[in-house]
Order: structure tokens, then sequence, then C-alpha cells
């Protein structure tokens, strides 16, 4: 198909862009050939007129299909341009989150800046062992394939990780030594691989700094080589290191920093070891603040230093080295203060006693005056003679920093040297992988000598590349048989000769190097000279003189020539280095011992980076000279040299590619800026890559990927039987261009795009099947629907026409009905409107003559009214109007008067002045005196007759006034008489004015008093109402309350049930982690018994004393030592074979010393479980206690007191018994010495079992009570809460009749207050002292428990020394214990001597009570010695001495022993009997050689367990306790060595995991214990274990079954790995449910392409093969859940580990298959009956997967139901899916980056495990529940063919 033909109608295109690079557009219409414009419509939806270029007319780039967008492998694009590529990478670095990307066969990493969970050691183990294209892209990955290819072709390996500064070059080396480290191991002892990864730490300090760029760049390339033996494990390293810049020791520029080292010693210069260097804070030294920035955010230098001294310790480099290097780099930072004077403009001076020289001087160990001259002189050398001149103080600046990075660059290859040696293996290497860290292409605004040496080095790398590209893709195409045609690629040969050839940039560099006045402009001429206009790759500058330009792979890049030849010269002054090499420092000449090739006497010059490398140039043969000018070679040269050596190094191995591209410069998270991102991609030589893969045939598919990819686009005719032929016959018919394709042998091979064509005609293929799909579908739902509807109409209106003849029917009859009823109706309406009517007329004709009346009424009476108003005003006007006239009249009347009166008194003043006025006058006086003198004598006369009359008077007078004189003293006597009384008359008035007064008050206070007694009473009725209504209300209340408590109630004991069942689970998982655990030691110490084995065999064989036929002998141990203890009798097994071999058996010991220390591990974790419960129910007890704290009362707390005081008292009583039978036993251990002590009938024996017994029953009793107790405590409290209720509401009832004062009241009221505070107070003390009281009650019955244990293990202690010794060690204990006891109690009652007084009184009535028993003990023993004498007189067959060491018991039991004995001979005792020579030979027979498979077929399951205890109960009944060990003991031996032996085969370990199971369980089936007897028949527990307690051997049988249950999930788990990837994963269990997308270069082991790969029905084959032979073996079913549990987790884990990392897995048409594959694992479950043994639940984490791929994930809704539905994964793993979830058809659409983030804020308070894995090597925790066996041991039958003749039965 023609290209043009695929720029149709929204065809979507790249168009450059100069902000995004590439911009995505849509066609709007179709292009025809000859069109100059395309228009196109962008995405933010502008329209835009596209022209062509007229020239080319190149067509804009199409884009890839979006199914095919954010492929793991950029060659699997169909389109292959830099604008797919970019595209791609920025899709999966923004969208999904991922950072790895192949592009053919290299890596492309993208620095995320960020730290992401994807480099764990469970990330590590997924990709071990895995093929590339298996796999999500990653470091891993690519470290594995090396590792592989290197196993697999024998050929040794490199990866080559190159990359800008800050691309996360070092990080990526760093993960892949990790990951060798990891996988591989180590071949010996001393953990190369940590040695190799401790390397990083020691050459980041001394070569990475901080730059503008990068926190932690590498200043130098370096090539590590990690060394392999022929097993393919680590046994060494060396690096290689490359153009060191050391223009950075004495230079940085801003915001950058020196090497890390300088600032980690600043930062350690407080510690003491630092002191004497004399350091600072790096702003101090001029070589360490240049950059303004001495702190890099987050980087503590301090701990780093920390961590470089213990890389360096763990190399191998001694404290004095290390301190060595610090002191010469403290030196450098000291000269680098070291200042100069001028003295003129050719000479300078240093300050004397200068500071920092002297300081340099002392820790050189050199002399301060000669240092001191040759840092400010020079010497010259001239062919006559050699003189000494002094230098300017430039100059000797100059020199002073040449020194600086001279000494720097010789420590760092000392440093680099010293590697090298720690990881120096004396094993001989077999092959390595190396890992080249080198810089990438370089372009800045000045480019240097540096530069050009990097990019140098970059493009031999990349011809290296391309090369081995081209190779690749011409081995695929004749690997496939078709025709190879040659691919134009790019060949920079051209630019590497304009450099490195004859006359080349670098040989006119050293030729002008060598000339006495070279300089950079001469040498800048011959460059113009020699290359200018004949070299297309040279150009030069049109402004400068001083630069040129070289085209490089990736870019132009202008290089000025200023301090070309200084840094290629490198030189320092030889005066100042031999001072040097004088230096009393040791490690100071050591460092300049190969100086002489590098000095010269020229002048110092500052240097950029110097080649440090592992082995000097090889030196070639030629003149005589020729030392002269090896000594002299230039930094070009040896760069050039060093770079051919890495060449071949690189050529000769496997090389791997790893491309790091830096996405932003400002170091932001997941940031992607397309520009940087170009200018790298185009660098690294990554679009180099694919346009080599394009111009080829790029896709590649295989026959059944193809025809399963595109099988919608055939025919049935065109499917054939040969799946080749019938891809060739459909690509024939659908690309009609043959040269579009080719076909190979295994693989069809496409042009690009054509790939985009086939999807195209799938996609549209698939549409239009959806369209018809949906045609049909749509058309038979509406037909579905029609015919539905018209049923349904028929019935309608079937229904309906007969409802409405109904209707009709109806109608008519109502019709004439309402006919009739309208007659008389309306007849009835007419009648009764005319009478309304006629009614109405006459009330209105009323109406109207009366208001007419009415109105004619009124208008006469408003006429009469206005007459008589108008009578009464005209009066008023009438009267109005002769008032105002009679006034006017009255007015002119005065007036006229007034006049009148004026003119008379005008004549009267006229006349008054005349004489006639005055005589009037004077008439008038006379008269009046006349009359005045009349009456002057009138009053004369009057005058003297009152004389006369006064005379007459005063004679009366005074007879009357002596009359009044007596009458006054009279009167005057009684006035006094009347004064007295009048006072006393005054008094009473005040008395009873008082009285009064006193009385209204009274009166009126009563009256107060009264109202007040009134209003009291008043209110107290209403208070008594209140309080009957509050007592109401209260009672109410109460009931509520009650009913709330009783609610509460219920609430807590649900909220305490859950508790418990919380904390019971939680003690389950703490209980399966410590299970786990203690496995997991078990684990661990087989397979250091393995390991030692093994060790032991290879010394064995290294020896040359191997004995094949030796075998264990029995041990000889003395029959003293306990039976109880396993320990004893492993060592002497384990020490008789070794004495035989070797003499050095001091391991056994060791490992038996941790096995023991695991069972008393388990012991602790058994009693820490137990202190659990106790703490359980102690919580239980307190949360009792809190629901009745307000209703206790202090006399039921009494009562209680006085009960724990009983209950104490009791088991103090106890205890005297318990020491009492204690006592009891040690007498009689003490008067018996004889060995028959312990046998079962003997006194000692029987007193312990008589103890164990009572111990065991107190136990229970205290059981009992203690729960009597709670439940009496409890009970107590509920009678307390309604007794004090009721009481209470009695009396307030009593109290408020009883009070009727208001102020009775409040002071009853505020008195009841203060009684129930100080009850309360009194309740809480006592309470408190209470709880204390129960604590130390149970902590008096815990330590009385722990006593009991002690007690108990003492007594097995006991038993197991001998007669002599126990005695001893009783009474030692015994002292001790009282010792003890006695320093308690005397530090207990320091304070209080009278308690301690009454203490040692109670002690001494304890030691009399012991007393009276010792004496009763007495008589007792007494009295048995007596029967004991007669019962000896009655026997008669053996001595007087034996007859004394026989006890009571034995000699009562013996007349019954002759009754047994004769039945025990006639049946079968279910004993086998074999002699001590013939147990090898059993073993042998019954374990070393025995055929599962022949027991499983033809004889009982677990056949050899049951002889096994078989000869164990008659050991036992023989009482031979030598026999029993040894038998034990060889046979766990044994069934160790077939596990051994035959581990990887499932059959034998399923095999003896049966039968060591079903040993256990006969020995707790038959050993007496009544917890083990429940379900024993009686024949059954006549078998029982009667001498020996075998409870240890148990556990050791425990432990084994334990191992082996380990081992038989590791053969499964080998057996299943396999398989679970294909057959869950890879394999279409529904066919045609997923489509295959193209994969690109690196191919994935897809099941399409292999028939024999593994499916579905395979795994479900195994598994039933399982279970089959587990149920063979006997196997317990509850054993069998549990293997089955396991085998579901190991398939659910891998599968959902490969998910989640295998991008093309996570699809929704993935999920459905993962869920029909579960489904039918689950079918399997069902089939089996083992739905309840919990595997069903192992795979909710992948179940919940699937449906995550598969539901909708658009909404916030949708995110809520994520979010509850995947519950049994993580966020992280929920995240990982979203972000992976990849669409294989059109149809489907991507998960955006928003609804993720949704998720991540809702699962954001989840707490779970940050892990993204799962762990496959998880074992759950094995339990071995007890199952009995109704098997009658007497019933079995030994066949023949065990060949067990010698046994016999019993």
């Amino acid at each position: 198909m023609a290209a043009s033909e695929l720029y149709t109608k929204l065809a979507r295109v790249w168009i450059p862009d100069p902000e995004e690079v590439w911009k995505s557009a849509e066609l709007l219409r179709d292009y025809k050939p000859g069109d100059k414009v395309l228009l196109l419509h962008l995405e933010e939806g502008k329209d835009l007129e596209y022209r062509l270029d007229p020239k080319t007319k190149e067509l804009p780039h199409l884009r890839n299909p979006d199914i095919l967008v954010g492929e793991n492998d950029l060659t699997a694009l169909s389109y292959l341009h830099e604008p797919a590529v970019l595209h791609n990478l920025r899709v999966r670095f923004i969208d999904s989150k991922l950072i790895y990307t192949y592009c053919g066969i290299v890596l492309v990493a993208i620095n995320p800046y960020e730290q992401l969970p994807i480099y764990g050691e469970d990330i590590i183990n997924a990709y071990s062992g895995q093929n590339m294209g298996d796999m999500d892209p990653h470091i891993f990955a690519v470290a594995e394939e090396a590792y592989k290819q290197m196993a697999r072709d024998e050929r040794n390996q490199s990866i080559i990780v190159s990359g800008e500064s800050g691309a996360g070059k070092t990080v990526s080396a760093k993960y892949a030594m990790r990951y060798f480290a990891t996988v591989s191991g180590s071949a010996s002892e001393a953990n190369v691989e940590e040695k190799v990864l401790a390397s990083n730490p020691i050459m980041e300090s001394i070569g990475n700094a901080k730059t503008t760029r990068n926190d932690n760049s590498s200043r130098f390339g370096k090539y590590i080589e990690i060394g392999f033996d022929k097993r393919y494990r680590i046994i060494g390293a060396n690096m290689r290191t490359y153009l060191l810049e050391k223009s950075r020791v004495v230079f940085q520029a801003e915001e950058e920093r020196n090497y890390h080292i300088f600032y980690q010693l600043c930062a350690s210069a407080k510690l003491p070891e630092f002191k004497t260097l004399r350091l600072g804070n790096a702003n101090y030294f001029h070589y360490t603040k240049q950059g303004g920035s001495p702190v890099i955010e987050g980087i503590d230098d301090a701990k780093e230093m920390a961590h470089t001294r213990q890389a360096c310790t763990l190399l191998g480099i001694s404290e004095s080295s290390q301190m060595g290097i610090f002191r010469i780099l403290a030196s450098i930072l000291h000269l680098g203060n070291v200042g100069f004077t001028s003295r003129d403009s050719d000479s300078c001076a240093i300050p004397p006693k200068h500071e920092p020289l002297i300081i340099f001087c002392e820790l050189m160990g050199v002399d301060y005056e000669e240092m001191g001259h040759w840092l400010c002189h020079r010497k010259l050398a001239t062919a006559a003679e050699t003189y000494i001149k002094p230098i300017s103080k430039l100059q000797a600046t100059n020199a002073r920093d040449a020194l600086a990075k001279h000494i720097y660059a010789k420590l760092f290859n000392w440093i680099v040297d010293h590697v090298n040696q720690a990881l120096h293996s004396t094993v001989k290497q077999h092959s390595f992988i190396g890992v080249l860290d080198i810089y990438g292409f370089e372009t800045f605004e000045i480019n240097s000598f540096e530069q050009f040496c990097i990019n140098y080095a970059n493009e031999k790398l990349q011809q290296q590349f391309n090369m081995h590209v081209f190779k690749l893709e011409q081995e695929e195409y004749m690997k496939e048989q078709i025709p190879w045609t040659l691919i134009d690629f790019y060949d920079n040969q051209p630019c590497i000769n304009l450099i490195e050839s004859k006359l080349g940039i670098l040989d006119l560099l050293d030729e002008e190097c060598k000339m006495p006045k070279g300089s950079d402009d001469t040498w800048a001429q011959k460059l113009y000279n020699t290359h200018l206009n004949k070299c297309a790759l040279f150009e030069k500058p049109r402004l400068s003189n001083k630069a040129f330009i070289i085209q490089h792979f990736a870019d132009k890049v202008e290089y000025q020539c200023e301090g070309f030849l200084e840094k290629n010269k490198d030189t320092v002054f030889e005066e100042q280095i031999k001072v040097l090499k004088s230096s009393k420092f040791k490690m100071l000449p050591e460092l300049f011992q190969d100086d002489e090739k590098t000095i010269s006497p020229t002048s110092a010059s500052s240097s950029g980076r110097t080649l440090l490398t592992r082995t000097p140039a090889k030196a070639t043969k030629g003149r005589p000279g020729q030392a002269a000018k090896e000594h002299k070679k230039t930094v070009g040269l040896q760069f050039r040299n060093s770079l051919h050596l890495l060449m071949e190094t690189l050529n000769a191995t496997t090389p791997h590619y790893v491309r790091c591209i830096k996405p932003n410069d400002f170091k932001f998270p997941f940031t992607f800026d397309e520009k940087r991102a170009v200018q790298q991609l185009r660098a690294c030589g990554v679009l180099e890559t694919i346009r080599i893969s394009a111009a080829g045939f790029p896709s590649r598919w295989t026959y059944q990927e193809f025809f399963s990819r595109y099988r919608v686009l055939m025919k049935q005719k065109d499917v054939l039987s040969d799946r080749k032929q019938t891809c060739k016959n459909v690509l024939e018919k659908l690309i009609l261009d043959k040269d579009k394709y080719q076909f190979g042998k295994t693989k069809i091979f496409f042009r690009a795009g054509q790939v985009a064509y086939l999807e195209k005609l799938r996609a549209d293929k698939l549409r239009a099947a959806c369209i018809r799909i949906q045609k049909t579908i749509r058309g038979w739902l509406l037909r579905k629907k029609y015919l539905r509807m018209r049923k349904a109409a028929i019935a309608v209106q079937r229904y309906v026409r007969g409802y409405q003849a109904r209707c009709y029917a109806a109608f008519l009859r109502s019709t004439k009905a309402a006919t009739t009823i309208q007659k008389y109706w309306r007849m009835y309406v007419v009648r009764r409107r005319y009478k309304i009517t006629h009614a109405a007329t006459i009330v209105l004709q009323s109406y109207l003559r009366g208001c007419l009346a009415r109105n004619r009424y009124r208008k006469i009476l408003r006429a009469h009214k206005v007459t008589i108003i108008q009578k009464w005003v005209r009066g008023w006007l009438a009267r109005t109007h002769y008032r105002r006239s009679l006034h006017a009249v009255i007015y002119l009347q005065c007036c006229f008067r007034r006049m009148m009166a004026k003119r008379e008194l005008k004549k009267l003043r006229i006349e008054a002045r005349s004489v006639e006025r005055y005589k009037k006058l004077h008439i008038g006086m006379e008269n009046k005196i006349m009359q005045l003198q009349r009456k002057v004598d009138e009053q004369n006369r009057d005058y003297k007759s009152l004389m006369e009359k006064l005379t007459n008077l005063e004679g009366a007078y005074n007879t009357e006034t002596e009359k009044l004189r007596n009458d006054l003293d009279r009167l005057q006597l009684s006035e006094e008489e009347a004064k007295v009384a009048t006072k006393r008359v005054l008094s009473l008035q005040e008395e009873i004015a008082k009285l009064r007064k006193d009385l209204d008050q009274t009166r009126s206070e009563k009256k107060s008093i009264e109202e007040n007694a009134d209003r009291y009473k008043q209110e107290t009725d209403k208070l008594v109402s209140n309080l009957t209504e509050e007592n109401t209300l209260l009672k109410q209340e109460k009931e509520t309350l009650n009913h709330r408590i009783v609610e509460q109630a219920k609430e807590m004991t649900e909220t305490m049930e859950k508790k418990l069942l919380e904390e019971t689970k939680q003690l389950e998982l703490d209980l399966n982690d410590e299970r786990l655990r203690y496995q997991n030691l078990l684990n661990e110490f087989s397979r250091l018994e393995e390991r030692y084995d093994d060790l032991k065999e290879e010394m064995t064989l290294m020896l040359n004393v191997s004995k094949p036929g030796h075998r264990r002998t029995d041990s000889t141990h003395s029959s003293n030592e306990s039976e109880y203890t396993f320990s004893s009798e492993y060592a002497e097994t384990e020490d008789a074979p070794m004495r035989a071999e070797e003499p050095s058996e001091k391991k056994v010991p060791l490992d038996m010393s941790l096995f023991l220390k695991l069972q008393k591990r388990v012991t602790e974790l058994e009693q820490e479980k137990q202190a659990m419960q106790d703490e359980l129910d102690r919580r239980e007890e307190q949360v009792l206690r809190s629901k009745a704290k307000e209703e206790e009362r202090p006399q039921i707390r009494g009562a209680e007191l006085e009960y724990e005081s009983l209950k104490r008292q009791e088991l103090e009583s106890e205890n005297k018994k318990l020491k009492n039978e204690l006592n009891e036993l040690r007498k009689a251990l003490s008067e018996k010495g004889a060995p028959e002590v312990t046998a079962p009938g003997a006194p000692a024996y029987r007193v312990l079992m008589e103890q164990l017994t009572s111990v065991s029953e107190e136990l229970d009793v205290r059981k009992e009570e203690v729960l009597i107790l709670r439940s009496q405590l409890v009970s107590q409290k509920e009678a307390i809460q309604p007794k004090n209720t009721m009481t209470d509401s009695t009396i307030l009832l009593e109290d408020v009749q009883k009070m009727k004062d208001k102020g009775e009241i409040a002071q009853a009221y505020i008195g009841l207050k203060e009684t129930n505070r100080l009850l309360e107070s009194q309740l809480q003390a006592q309470r408190r002292s209470h709880e204390n009281e129960a604590e130390a009650l149970r902590g008096e019955i815990q330590s009385l428990k722990e006593e009991n244990n002690r007690q108990q293990q003492l007594l097995a202690q006991n038993l197991q020394l001998p007669p002599e010794a126990r005695i001893e060690a009783s009474l030692q204990h015994e002292i001790t214990r009282l010792t003890n006891e006695n320093l308690y109690f005397e530090e207990l009652y320091a304070d209080d001597p009278k308690k301690y007084q009454s203490y040692r009184i109670s002690l001494y009535k304890r030691m009399i009570d012991l007393m009276e028993q010792l004496e009763k003990q007495d008589k007792t023993v007494r009295k048995l010695k007596k029967q004991l004498k007669v019962f000896a007189k009655k026997i008669g067959e053996l001595e007087v001495g034996q007859m004394e060491n026989i006890s009571p018991g034995q000699i009562i039991d013996e007349p019954i022993r002759p009754v047994n004995i004769p039945r025990k001979e006639k049946d079968f005792q279910g004993m086998l009997e074999y002699k001590k020579e013939d147990e090898p030979k059993l073993v042998k027979n019954l374990i070393l050689e025995l055929k599962p498979r022949g027991v499983a077929v033809n004889l009982i399951p677990g056949l050899p367990a049951y002889i096994l205890f078989m000869c164990v109960r008659h050991a036992d009944y023989l009482n031979d306790d030598q026999k029993v060990r040894s038998l034990l003991t060889s046979t766990i031996n044994s069934i160790k060595k077939v596990l051994k032996k035959r581990g990887d085969d499932f059959e034998t370990v399923s095999f003896w995991l049966s039968n060591t199971c079903r040993f256990l369980h006969c020995l707790k089936q038959y050993s007496g214990e009544e917890g083990f007897m429940k379900h024993n028949t009686s024949r059954q527990n006549e078998h029982c274990l009667t001498n020996f307690d075998l409870a240890e051997y148990r556990q050791v049988l425990s432990d084994l079954a334990i191992q082996i249950y380990q081992q038989l999930v590791r053969v499964l788990e080998n057996i299943l790995q396999p398989m679970i990837v294909s057959g869950m994963l890879e394999h279409e269990t529904i066919q045609g449910m997923s489509g295959v997308k193209p994969t690109g270069l690196r191919k994935r082991t897809s099941s399409i392409a292999d028939e024999g790969a593994y499916t579905l029905d395979s795994i479900l084959q195994q598994l039933g093969s399982f279970h089959s032979v587990m149920c063979q073996h006997g196997m317990d079913p509850e054993l069998i859940k549990q293997v089955v549990k396991q085998m579901f987790y190991i398939v659910g884990a891998v599968t959902l580990n490969n998910l989640l990392l295998r991008k093309d897995m996570c699809s929704w048409s993935k999920g459905m298959q993962i869920r029909y594959n579960v489904s039918q694992l689950e079918e399997w479950l069902r089939d089996k009956n083992l739905m309840t043994s919990g595997a069903k639940e192992t795979l909710e984490p992948l179940i919940q997967a699937a449906q995550l791929l598969q539901v909708k994930k658009k909404t916030d809704e949708d995110a809520e139901a994520i979010c509850s539905m995947c519950n049994a994964l993580t966020t992280a793993q929920i995240v990982k899916v979203l972000f992976l979830y990849t669409p294989v058809n059109e149809f489907e659409e991507r998960v955006s980056v928003s609804f993720i983030r949704t998720i991540q804020v809702r699962l954001r308070d989840r707490k779970d495990s940050p892990q993204l894995l799962m762990d496959a090597k998880h074992i759950f925790p094995v339990t071995f529940p007890f199952n009995p066996s109704s098997l009658a041991l007497e019933t079995i039958q030994i066949p023949a063919s065990l060949g067990l003749g010698f046994i016999a039965r019993v």
C-alpha cells in the first residue's frame, strides 16, 4: 500500500512545533498527490493550513494507533520516527509512571528524581531467571540477560551505561551490580558481593561532586569487571577509571561543590581522631568555598563520612591507611589556603610563619623552608647549566593548584588500586560482566579539552554501538533467510579519523605540546591549515580565530582552543615532587613511585581531567630515545590508548546498552521536557537505532502471533492447517506490494507503517462486525419488543372493548333513569325557584316600603330641626347686634363724660388757685380743733373715774393678793406633786407608746410572718409537688437509665466479644508469626546442618579418609543420664562417628544448643501466650468491674476483701501442702538409694505421680475458684445496683414528707450532698484499695503458679540426677529458696519491725508444723517398715537386704502380676521385638531402601510408622532407655538422610511427611496422657507407654515434620513455578478472548508460539497428582488442606507478581481469562472437598486484581467501588495495575491520570504495606493437629516384602 494512501480524513499526524518539538494534528480532508497544503485540526481546537516543503514534498509523520502507544519496546511501534519515540516515552513516563523502556537492544532509563519502590529484593527475585521480553523493562532485566548469556554462551558480557550528568548513570550501574550480588551470591565466605557494593560509597566520595545539574555527579568514568567462577558465583571485581576531573579540586563554579570527601572531612572535624588534622568549617578553605553551596539539601555529610569509613573497613583498608588518606586530603585543603605576596612583577614570596603552609608541612611530613622555597621558585635546565628562577604570583598560584591536583590524582589512583586489591580473588576467574559507567555526550556554551575527550569517547562508543546494532540486524535477517539488503546508517568513522588519525586533532595537539614555544593560537592555525575546507566535519567559527567546530554524530560542538595545550601537558614542578618524596610520612612516597613518567621540567599549569588506568600502556620497542619520550606522554595520548583498550574489551564481550535520559534541568519529579529529551535521544544514539530498524523491516511477527492477531481478516476458506501458508495467502491479498513484507523461517517481516495499515484494516473489520452485530441485535430486540407490544395491544384491546360495551349498556340504563330524574328534578327546581322568587319579592317590597317611609320621616324631622336651628341662630344674631350697639353707645357716653370731667377739672384747678379757696379750707380746720378739745376734756373725766376705780381695785387687790398667795403656796405644793405625777405619766406614756410601737411592729411582723408562712406554705407545697414530679421524672429517668444500662451492657458485651475476637485473632496471628519464626529458624538450622554435612563430606574427600561402609554405632553413654533430654543422646550419637572420622567435632554441641534454645524459646512463647491469656482475663474482669463502679457499697467491698483474704489463706495452706509433699518426696528419695527408685512401682515414682496428679487437680480447682470468684463479683455488683437505687428513692420520699420548713429542706439537701461526696470519696478509696489488693492477689496466684512450675521442673531435674546428687541438689535448692525468701521479707518489712516480727513468728509456727508433720511421717515410715518385714516373711524368695529396698506398693502389686503374665502371653500385645545388633538392618529396610510407591499401593498407609512405634513400645516395655534412644535417633537421622538423598522427589517427601506425622500421633496417642487418650479404646489404652515420657522426642519429631513440610513446599513450588505464568496468564483458556499485540524486538515466551507450553489443564493435572499422592500415603486431611492452601498461595502470588510486572497482561480480556482460570481452580477445590482449607482466600488478591481490570474506571462512583472492592490489595498494587492498564483494542479506553489520583487520595488513609509484590516464598506456619488412629496395633501384619523377618511379634 502506498504511503500517501494512509493520509485520509481523520488520520493523525505529527507536525513540528518550536515549543513542544512535535504537535499532534488530525487531517480534515483526504490528501491527494500534488496538494501543497494540508488542512489540519490541532488538539487544542484550532485549524491550521500546513504547507508542504516544495522541494522535498515530504508529508508529516503519521501517528501510531492508540493501542500501540505506551509499548514496552519502541520497535513495536508501526511508525518508527522521532515524534513517535518521544510521545511513547512521555506517555510511559508521565501517565504510567514507568521510567524504563526498550528500544531494540537499548534500555532507555528516564531519571524520575524520586525514590521508587521497584528495586527491592522481591523485584530482584521476580526478574531472576526470566527472559528479557517476559517482564516489563527494567535495569534488572538487562542484568539478568547479561548474567544468563554469560552462563549460556560462555562469553563475557558488558553493560554500557551512558547519559548526561544527572541522568542517573551511577544509580543504574549501582543497581546492576546489586542485582549480580544478590542473584549470584559469593563463592567464598568473604562476602565478595558486599565488597563490590561497598566500593560504591568510596568511589562516590572521592569521585563524585555536586554540579548545577546533579547533586551526585560522577566526575570520572569507570569500568567495573565483576568476576565469576565456573558456577557463576561472584569471586571478585576489578575497576578501571577514566578522565578524572582534577580541575574541580582547585576550582568550582557557582552553586557547585568540590568532591564529597572534603565536605565529609569538614563535617567530621570534631571527631577525636580528626583533631590532629586541624580542620574546620568548609567555608574556611579556599578549595571548598568557591561554589558558595557547601551543603546539599537532605544529605548529612557526617553520616556519609561514617558510611565511607565503614566501606573502607569492609574492603580491608586499615585504620592507619584511612587516617593517612584523610591526612593527605586535609593537607590539600590547607595547601589551598597558602597565599603569596608579590615582590615585583617576576617574583613573589610566602609570608613568614604562614600558618596554612606550616599545617601542610606538618601533615605531609616535609620541611617548611624547602617547600616554601620551591613554591616560589623553579629550576630551569639548559644544555650547559641549571639555574633557579623566581616566579610571579600568578605562576606560583598555578603551581600550587597544579601540585594539589597532582596529589589528589595520585591519591585517587592509590585508592582505586587498593580497592582492586581488596576485590581481587585468588580463584581463577572463569568469566566476567563489565559495567561501564561513562559520561555522555556534552555540549556547553564554552567547551574545552574535557568536553573534547568526552565527546571523542562517545564517538568511539557510538561507532561500536552502530556496528553492534547493524550486526544484530544482519544476523536476524540471515537467521530467517530473507534477502539481505544493505542498510544505510550513519558511520562516524570520518569523525573519529579527524580526531585520532595521523595529522588529526590529537596528533597535532601532541606535536604542538613538544614545541618549545607552542601555544593555543599556533595550534589553532595548524588545525585550520590542515583540516579546514578539506574535511566536511571540521569548521571554523566566523567570529573567532581561537576555536573550531566538529560535526559529531549528535550535534555540532564549538571548542575553545584556550587551555588545550596546558591541560594536555598536565605537568607539575619536579622539585616540589622531590620534596614530597622525601617526606617522613610513609604513605606519601608510595603515591609517587611511578611519578618519573609524568614529571616534566617545564612550567606547571592547571589541568582538567587525568587518566587513571589499572594497567599502563604497553611499552613499544623502538629507538633508544623512546624511553625519554615515554615519560612525556600527554593526557590525550594516554586517554586514546586507554580508550583503545576499553574498546578492545567491549568488542570481546557481548554488550548491553542502557541510555539514561534527564527529563528536565530542574530535578522536578516526573516532569518531562520534550526539548531536553530530544537532545539526549539524538545524542545517545536511540534515534539512530530507530532509524536503522526503520530502514529495514522493523515490525516482526511470528506466524502464530500474526494468525492470532489478524484471524479476523481471514475467511474460513483461507484458514489452512499450515499456519505459514495461511499467513502468506492472506498477506498477498491484503498488501499488494510484496516489497512491504518478507517471509522468514519463523517470522514475517514488515516495513514501517504496514502494521499500522493492518491494524487499520483489523479495526475497520471489527468496527464493521460490531455494526453488523449491533444492527442484528437491535433488530432482534426491536422485533421482540414489537411482538411483545402487539400481543399486549391485542389483549388490551379485548379488555378495553368489553369494558366499553359494558360501559355503553350502563350508559343507556343511566340515560333513561337520568331522563326521569331530570323531569321531576326540573319540576322541583322550577317550583322551588318560583317560591323563592315570590318570597323574595314580598320581602323586597316590605323592605322597600319601609325604606321609603323612613326616608320621608327623616326628611320631615330634618326640616323641623332646621327650623329650630334657624330660630336660635337668628335670635343669637339679634342679641349679638344689640350687645354690639349697646357697647358702642356706652362707649360713646364714656367718651363724652370723660370730656366733660376734663373740662370740670380744668375749672377747679383755676378756682383752687384763688383766696376764697383757702378761706373755705380754714373754716373747716377750726371746726376740727374744737372737736378735738372736747375729746380731750372727756378723756380727762374718764381718767379720774378710772383712778378712783383703780384705788378701789388696789385695796381689793391686796386682799385678794394675800388670799392668792396662800392659794399659791398650796398650789405650788400640789404643782410639785403634779410634776412628779406628770413625769410618771410621761414615762408611762412613753412606755405605752413604746408598747404600742412594739405592738404595731409585732402586728406587722406577725402579718409578714403570716404572709411569709402562707407564701412558704405555698412554696413548700409547690416544692413538694415539684419534688414529686422530679421524683417521678427521676424514676422515669432511672428506668430509661436502667434500660440504657442494659443496652450499654449489651453493647459492651458485644464490644467485648468483638474485642475478644479481635484480640483472639491477634493472638492467633502472633502465634502464627511465632510459629513462622520458629519454623524459619528450623529451616535455617536444617540448612546449616546440611551445609555442615556438605563441608564435612568435602573435608573427608580432601583428607581421603572416607569410609563408604561406615555407619553410626550405638551409644554407650551411662544409663544414669535422663531419658527425658534429647540433647545428651544427640550429642552421644554424633560424637561416636566423629571420634571415628575426625577429631574436630565441636560444631555438633553448638548446633544442639541452638536446637535446645529453640525448644526453650517455644516454651517461653507458650508461657507468654498463657500470660497474654491471663492479661485478657484480667482485662475482662476490669471491664466487668467498671460496669458497676457507681453502685458498689463499702459493706460488700469489705465482704469481698474478707473473701479475698480467705482465698489467700487457702492458697498459703495449699502452698504449705505442696511443700510438705515435696519434703515427703525428698525423704522418699533420700531413704531409697538403690537404682530401682526410678522404677514405676518405686516410692519416689509413686510419690511423684501422686503429687503431679494433685498439682493438676489443684490447678483445676484454682481455675474453678477463679471462675467462681469472677461470677460472685459480677453478681454482687449487679445486686448492688437495684438495692442502692431503691433505698435512695424511699429515703428521699420519706425525708421530703417529713420536712415542712424550707430551711430544714435546704439544710437537709446540703447535708445530703456532703454525705454523698464523703461516701463517694470513701467508695473510690475503697475501690482503689480493693483493686490494689486484687492485683496483689493475682500476682500471688501467678507467683504460686510459677512456684509450682519451678517445683515440677526441680522434680524432673532431680529425677535425672543420681541418687546421691538428688538429695544434695534438693537441699541446696531449698536452702537457696529459703534464703531468698528471708532476704525478700527482710527487705519488705525493713521499715516495719512489728510486721517483720510477726513474720518471724509465723515462720517459727510453720517450722513447728513441719517438724510435727516430719514426726508423723517418721511414724508412718516405721509402720511401713514393720509391714515390709511381714511381707518379707510371706514372700521368702528374696534376701533381707533386697526386701528393705522394695516399697510396700510393689509388694502389694506382686500378687497381681502372676495373674497378668499368662494373659499377656496368650494375646498379641502390639509390640515388635528386635535385637540390638539388628537395628541398622531395621533402619535400612524400613527407611533407607524402602520404595514409597510399593507401600502406597500394596500396604496400609503409615505402616513404617506403626512398625517403628511397636518397636519403641517393646523397648519401653523392657525399660531399656538406651534402646529407645538409639532407635529414635537412628530413625530421625535416617529420615533426614533419605530426604537429603531424594529430596527432589515429591512422592518420597510426601511419604515420609505422612509417616513422620503418623509416628508423632502414635507417640501422643499411646503416651498415657489423658488429653490424648479420649478417643482410644480400652484395648488401646492398655498399649500405652509405661516407663518413658517421650515428650521431648515428640517435639523433635514435630520439628522434623516441619522441616519435611517445608521441603515438600519447596519441591512442589519448583514443580509448579514453570507452569504458573504460562498456564494462568499466557495461555488462552478462552480462545480468541485476548488479541496479541506487536512485541517488538524483545519477543515474549508466549504460549501461542509454543504448542508444548503449559496450560491451565497442566496446572490442574499437577495439583490432582499432588493430591492423589498425599491421599495414597495416608496424610492427615488437615495437613493436606494446609499443603493445598500453600499451593494455591504460590499460584496466586506468582500470577499476581507477574501481572504487576507485565504491562501487556493488564487488559480487560486478560482479567476475564484470569477470572475464568480462578473459577476452574475453585471448581477443583469443590471436587476435592477442600473449600474449607482456606485455599480460596489466598487467591483473593488475584481475584480482585482481575476484577480491577474489568470494572469501569471513570467516575468518582467507580473509584469508591474500587476502593471498597480491592481490600485484599495494597494501595501500591491498585495504583500499579491502574497505571499498567493497557487497551488491547481500540474500543477500550485508558485510565486517566486524574482517576488514578482520585484513587490515591481515597486510599491515602489506608495503612498497608508499601511493598509492591507479594512474597511468593512465604510459607504459612504449619500445625499438626492430633489425629488418633483407630487401627489396633495387635492386628497389624508385617509383609514379607519389607524384609523384616528378624523382627518377632510379642
